[in-house]
C-alpha cells in the first residue's frame, strides 16, 4: 500500500491463467456489455461471465479489496483495441475531470490478456504523478518525462491505477492488435486499513513513502511527498505520521491563549 500511495499504481504480473487470457481475446473482440454508472460490483457482472471470473481471481480480488474495500461501485468499463500499425499516442491525461479529493480515491483496473512488447505500445504512465492534480488532458503538452513507464508485460498482467495518475495509450507499431480491458471502481466504504497491516510500522514503509521520482523538481518533489503524507494519514488513521515535519508544521493550529 505504501508503494501505491507513493507511485500511484500496483502491478500484478501474469496473475490471470493462460486459458482465461486466450478466452479474453474473443470476449474482448466481441465487446463487454455496458454497465450503468454506479452499479454495485456484486450486481455489475453476471456470475460465470468473463469479467466476473476475472474479478474473482484471488490476487485481483485481494488487491481490489485492499485498495477500495468491499462492494465498490463500477464507475464504467471499456475495451481498448489498438489495431496493427494503428492509432495515435494519446496525450498524457488523468481520467475524468480534476478530482481534488484527499480523503478518497478511485482505482482503475487495466487487464492485458497478451504479452505486451515495446513495439505494441503499452500504456504509458508517470509514476508519482497521481497527487499533482490536473484537469484531464492539461498535461497533454508533455511528450516525455524522465522516469516515465511504458508498460511491457507478460500475458495476464493486471495493473491498478490511482484515478489521478497521468497516463496514455501508445501507438501500436506491431503486426497484431493489442487488447486492454479497464474498469474504474468507486469506493463505498472509508478507505482505511483495508489491507494486511501486519507490517504497518516496518521501516521500509517510510522509505517507500519517501521515494523520489526522476521528473520531480526540487520544490515540487517536496510537495508530492507532503501530499503522500496526507493520503497516508487518511488510509491509516495515523494523524501523527509525517516524513519531515512538513505536514505537522502546516497543520499546527494553536488554540491556547498566551499567559
Amino acid at each position: 500500500m505504501a508503494r501505491f500511495v507513493a507511485s500511484g499504481s500496483l502491478r500484478l504480473d501474469a496473475v490471470v491463467p493462460a486459458e482465461m487470457n486466450a478466452e479474453a481475446l474473443h470476449v474482448l473482440a466481441d465487446g463487454v456489455p455496458s454497465v450503468p454508472c454506479g452499479t454495485p460490483l456484486s450486481r455489475a457482472y453476471t456470475p460465470g461471465s468473463f469479467a466476473h471470473r476475472l474479478l474473482e481471481l484471488p490476487q485481483v480480488a485481494g488487491a481490489l479489496s485492499s485498495l477500495v474495500g468491499p462492494e465498490p461501485d463500477v464507475d464504467h468499463h471499456a475495451v481498448h483495441i489498438r489495431e496493427p500499425h494503428g492509432g495515435e499516442a494519446q496525450p498524457l491525461h488523468a481520467d475524468a475531470i480534476i478530482d481534488v479529493r484527499t480523503d478518497a480515491f478511485d482505482v482503475q483496473l487495466m487487464y492485458y490478456p497478451q504479452q505486451v512488447t515495446l513495439e505494441m505500445g503499452g500504456t504509458l504512465s508517470v509514476p508519482g504523478s497521481h497527487l499533482r492534480r490536473t484537469n484531464e488532458t492539461d498535461t497533454g503538452r508533455y511528450q516525455n518525462l524522465r522516469g516515465q513507464d511504458r508498460l511491457v508485460c507478460p500475458a495476464g498482467t493486471v495493473v491498478f491505477l490511482h484515478h489521478g495518475l497521468w497516463h496514455g495509450g501508445r501507438r501500436n507499431d506491431s503486426d497484431i492488435p493489442r487488447y486492454m480491458f479497464k474498469i474504474r471502481f468507486n469506493p463505498t466504504v472509508r478507505q482505511r486499513l483495508l489491507w494486511d497491516v501486519t507490517d504497518l510500522h516496518d521501516p521500509r514503509v517510510r522509505r517507500e513513502l519517501d521515494a523520489h521520482f526522476p521528473w520531480y523538481e526540487q520544490a515540487g518533489g517536496r510537495l508530492e511527498r507532503y501530499n503522500r503524507v496526507l493520503l497516508w494519514r487518511e488510509v491509516t488513521g495515523d494523524e501523527g505520521f509525517d516524513l519531515d515535519h512538513w505536514v505537522t508544521r502546516v497543520a499546527n493550529r494553536p488554540e491556547g491563549d498566551a499567559a
